[in-house]
């Protein structure tokens, strides 16, 4: 029983960055049907905003909870100044193209990212440590629990609270959930674009603030790629959980966490490094049976 909760909470904890990732990807596919691939960017760059520009060299950085209030504000405001941009230079003039031009467009912002990236501090990984004191761990009888992880967890469920609240009371809010119900209509009916757009990217860029937090306090190391391989998981919890459902990229977040733990754990040892095999597989066969993932988005239907 004790080992089954250790996976438990192993689970929930990578759930949960899965679930802010798809969140911040969801919010922006609801309002202008947008895949933004770049979202793993704004991670990245979120993390490295902590680096100082060297050679490839590795370096090794340790910064302490005394340092918490100024990390969390200049990864925050390098975050949404890069999403702000990126909507402004990029996305803005493509506003009349077509999904797929979008799509590609942030495939190209992406890939632009990761090389500046790559010529300011080099492509070998870089040891980047924050708040070492959140590896301690909690023993409760033969149960031993992470700080991090219950620090992931918390932040996770405040985050996504304070979301509800913000999309139900507040007045942006509800303008942002008829942009993703109906963006035309909307507008007709008063709602200014380019300020619900703009809302949207900068919620989205603090989700990614966030997850760049937490994924760096997780790992203690800086790679151009550390935010690509968090968003591939990402996109496939959006789409197992409903393109356009915001719920439900919350659900396909914890779902892929959930399962791409579990298999780590209880797959036999010969076949364990062919995990994503079986998590694309058991994700291929969800999508056979139910293809428009689990929560049905009837605005996204109607209008293909």
């Amino acid at each position: 029983m004790t080992s089954f909760l250790q996976v438990l909470l192993d689970a929930l904890s990578l759930g949960s960055l899965f679930a802010l990732t798809a969140l911040g990807i969801g919010l922006l596919f609801g309002i202008l049907r947008l895949i933004n691939f770049a979202h793993g960017e704004y991670v990245t760059v979120g993390a490295y905003s902590l680096a100082v520009p060297a050679s490839t060299a590795v370096t090794t950085t340790v910064l302490g909870t005394d340092s918490v209030v100024p990390v969390i504000l200049l990864v925050t405001a390098s975050v949404l100044v890069l999403a702000v941009v990126s909507d402004r230079l990029v996305f803005k003039p493509l506003r009349t193209a077509s999904a797929s031009v979008m799509m590609i467009a942030s495939f190209a912002l992406s890939y632009v990212i990761q090389n500046l990236l790559i010529m300011i501090h080099g492509g070998r990984p870089k040891a980047l440590s924050i708040w070492p004191e959140l590896t301690e761990s909690l023993v409760f009888q033969e149960l031993r629990v992470a700080k991090l992880q219950l620090v992931v967890v918390a932040i996770t469920a405040v985050t996504l609270v304070a979301l509800v609240l913000f999309l139900k009371r507040s007045r942006f809010g509800i303008q942002l959930r008829a942009a993703s119900e109906d963006f035309k209509m909307s507008c007709y009916l008063g709602v200014q674009s380019n300020k619900i757009i703009a809302i949207g990217f900068i919620i989205s860029g603090i989700l990614a603030a966030i997850v760049s937090l937490l994924l760096l306090s997780q790992t203690g190391v800086l790679s151009p790629g550390m935010g690509a391989n968090i968003v591939l998981y990402a996109f496939i919890a959006t789409i197992i959980g409903g393109l356009g459902s915001l719920l439900g990229s919350v659900l396909g977040g914890f779902v892929i966490g959930m399962a791409s733990t579990f298999l780590q754990t209880y797959l036999p040892l010969e076949v364990r490094s062919f995990r994503d095999a079986f998590l694309f597989a058991l994700v291929i066969l969800f999508l056979v049976v139910r293809p428009q993932g689990i929560v049905k988005v009837k605005a996204l239907q109607e209008r293909v």
